[in-house]
């Protein structure tokens, strides 16, 4: 809640089982209004009934702006979902950024105070990176001994470099548009010589999890391996809250992650996109991104845990396979028909030799590579697949689902090349499916994508030394799979994009041949 105001209207004893009092503090209605029009709020169309369960505080740079971060539950959420809500308090108002404002409190008065979403103002900015970069704790206003609410927090520093330039000033800060369940902030900065240094971008997430990010997690990992496929991280913000759910009643979370920004290098989907557009080759730069995902499998293998894959690991994978599978039968009826030919394909895999398992990208495709200057393909995003559980996506897993995925992509570029757009080579990567095909199309994209799968595949296995030729039926199983995800997205959001992954599960399991992908 924000400092000095109160929630008139809030029953404290309202739905006493999902919000039992001690559990937080009523917002203001203000606050409900506008967080229900945000991009980040998940229960759209509805207003939610937010509870502060905590609070902590950043130090600010500047005597006339305070910087305040709640944690809140939406108790009118069946999941009761937790957010992340920093703000500024100014006495001045914050140039250039009326749509981040919230409130103004005391309005007219020479008291008024203007309430912003602090990741618009470049003060949090440079205050949330300080606290990174000086390691440094907070805690609640209200100590836990007294206060079953209380919220704490730390910053942890990540970059791997001693000698990366410390004492920064932040000149500028801008918010990135489009995200849906995080929110990007673009950090520019000066060393004490006023030089430009690079570029930051710091991601506060706004659903807040109990357990550590994988995209922290990964990232950081692979940074102390010595990678050069990722974003050099620099630093997180580490939070800690009472959770009657979690054990010891205690629930440790990321909170905000920050890491180099690369502004300037285009991500694989739009360079695909305009090779395929212009018949240009790509197997070269598929190719190296078939080595350099061998590269990151090959570091995170190295620096973080394995695990032998057991019959119950078998028996619980193909259980998720054959359970999506269902969904998508059920919303596709006119994939009944394949019905037996897709357990086929499961029964070859669960029969089949299973590798280690490893912690992986867990949603990997073309627009989550960036190609960079002198640098060549660098990933993004570890986060893992958007629908699959924090638990589901913090265990090891299949790298070939990796490699699977990709293969959906670089076939998505041609189902892409087909679909009936004004301009495919401005169009932006989909959310959630990554690859498909397509049977309307001529032989020359076909051929354009299935000789960059086969490059891609072919760099994976000379830097990786896996002969995936043995790998065969479990690789078709993760394809499958990933295209039976696909269709049911597409007969969700995008209908007429349906022909692309219907071809693709009608070619694994091997009644079609009309196309190569």
């Amino acid at each position: 809640m924000i400092d000095g105001d109160s929630a008139p209207n809030a029953d404290p004893t309202a739905n006493p089982d999902l919000a039992p009092a001690y559990r937080g503090t009523p917002m203001p209605d203000y606050v409900n209004a506008w967080v229900s029009t945000q991009r980040w709020f998940g229960n759209k169309g509805q207003v939610p009934a937010l509870r502060s369960i905590g609070h902590f505080s950043l130090d600010s740079f500047d005597p006339d702006v305070t910087i305040r971060i709640d944690l809140m539950l939406d108790t009118a959420s069946l999941r009761l979902t937790l957010y992340q809500l920093p703000t500024t308090e100014r006495v001045f108002e914050l140039a250039g950024s009326p749509n981040a404002l919230i409130t103004v409190r005391r309005p007219g008065s020479d008291r008024a105070r203007f309430i912003y979403d602090a990741a618009y103002d470049p003060i949090f900015a440079a205050a949330v990176l300080n606290f990174m970069e000086l390691q440094s704790v907070t805690g609640s206003t209200h100590p836990p001994a007294t206060d079953r609410t209380g919220v704490s927090a730390h910053g942890e520093d990540l970059r791997p470099d001693i000698a990366s330039p410390r004492g920064t000033t932040v000149v500028s800060s801008r918010v990135l548009s489009g995200e849906q369940s995080n929110t990007s902030i673009i950090v520019q900065r000066t060393d004490a010589t006023g030089a430009p240094t690079i570029p930051i971008i710091c991601k506060v997430f706004r659903i807040i999890h109990a357990g550590e990010n994988p995209d922290v997690v990964v990232q950081a990992a692979l940074s102390n391996a010595g990678s050069v496929r990722i974003p050099l991280p620099f630093g997180d913000v580490l939070g800690q809250w009472d959770d009657p759910a979690e054990p010891d009643g205690r629930a440790v979370g990321h909170l905000v992650f920050a890491q180099e920004f690369l502004p300037d290098a285009p991500d694989a989907w739009r360079t695909a996109l305009v090779a395929a557009a212009s018949g240009s080759d790509f197997t070269g730069p598929a190719f190296r991104l078939g080595q350099a995902t061998a590269d990151v499998h090959a570091d995170l293998a190295r620096t973080l845990p394995t695990l032998d894959v057991t019959p119950a690991v078998i028996a619980g994978e193909m259980a998720t396979m054959r359970q999506r599978c269902h969904q998508a039968l059920h919303e596709i009826p006119m994939l009944t028909k394949h019905g037996d030919a897709i357990e086929a394909v499961f029964a070859r895999a669960e029969a089949a030799t299973w590798p280690r398992l490893q912690r992986i990208h867990g949603d990997f495709h073309l627009g989550q590579v960036l190609d960079v200057r002198d640098r060549g393909w660098v990933l993004l995003d570890f986060e893992g697949e958007p629908l699959r559980t924090l638990r589901e996506r913090t265990r090891p897993d299949i790298a070939l689902r990796d490699v699977a995925g990709m293969l959906r992509s670089f076939s998505y570029v041609a189902g892409a090349m087909t679909a009936a757009m004004p301009d495919s080579t401005g169009m932006e990567a989909p959310g959630e499916p990554v690859a498909d095909e397509t049977t309307n199309a001529g032989p020359t994209i076909f051929e354009w994508a299935l000789a960059c799968r086969n490059a891609f595949l072919n760099g994976y296995a000379e830097r990786s030394g896996i002969k995936l030729a043995d790998q065969k039926a479990l690789l078709d199983a993760f394809e499958l799979d990933k295209a039976l995800y696909e269709a049911v997205y597409e007969i969700r959001n995008r209908p007429t994009w349906l022909p692309i992954p219907l071809a693709a599960i009608e070619r694994l399991v091997g009644v079609s041949h009309k196309s190569p992908l």
